[in-house]
């Protein structure tokens, strides 16, 4: 399978909301242009993976930011189809060359034990101690 991927790459809100729902297991259904809308608001950027034969989206990242020297991953989501391909791995390395472009010095990322070996491994983040507060 061959992936192209695009810093602030084109989306369409029914596409990402079905790649979320169907990534992070729960039920689609955001209102209609939501997501890009925050995105554009919220986001220093993001990166899309689509499949060259026919377009459609097999991954995505998100990519926060304070305005300043600190951004975060967000919402790392992959294709259950596209999986074990390195897709993820490549969305997170392009994800921090855009971080690393607009004048990031720190690339963060909050995630479950599960995903150790892929954030700290795979993608080459070092852990840190950090905090939490449920809300």
């Amino acid at each position: 399978m061959t992936i192209d991927y695009q810093w602030r790459g084109p989306l369409a809100d029914p596409e990402l909301d079905a790649l979320h729902a169907e990534g992070f297991g729960h039920p689609g259904g955001e209102p209609a242009g939501e997501w890009l809308a925050r995105l554009e608001r919220h986001s220093l950027g993001w990166v899309t993976a689509r499949r060259t034969a026919d377009g459609a989206l097999a991954g995505f990242v998100n990519l926060a930011w304070d305005g300043g020297a600190h951004a975060f991953l967000l919402d790392t989501v992959v294709a259950p189809d596209a999986r074990r391909q390195g897709v993820a791995t490549r969305l997170v390395a392009e994800a921090a060359d855009g971080a690393r472009t607009a004048g990031c010095a720190w690339l963060h990322v909050d995630f479950e034990p599960h995903l150790r070996p892929f954030y700290l491994d795979a993608c080459g983040l070092r852990p840190t101690a950090a905090g939490l507060l449920a809300l």
